[in-house]
């Protein structure tokens, strides 16, 4: 689950990454004090997305550790 969810989590970033940088030329006039390629604000907003996406996997591959596997097959 875990594993899965960081998959799709680090995908969707380098995706946006890709497309932030590419439009980063037309939003340039809505930053202030900011160039439009800044490496250190994209690694925090890679690294915050991360996070939080490790956080929202964590939790349920936590849950289904805890259940036991005799019961999960029965209830299928």
């Amino acid at each position: 689950v875990l594993r899965e969810g960081l998959g799709r989590a680090g995908a969707g970033i380098v995706a946006g990454l890709l497309v932030a940088a590419a439009l980063s030329r037309l939003m340039a006039s809505l930053l202030f004090e900011v160039r439009p390629v800044d490496p250190t604000v994209y690694t925090a907003g890679a690294l915050l997305l991360f996070t939080v996406a490790a956080v929202a996997s964590w939790l349920p591959a936590r849950r289904a550790a805890t259940v036991d596997p005799v019961i999960a097959l029965r209830a299928e």
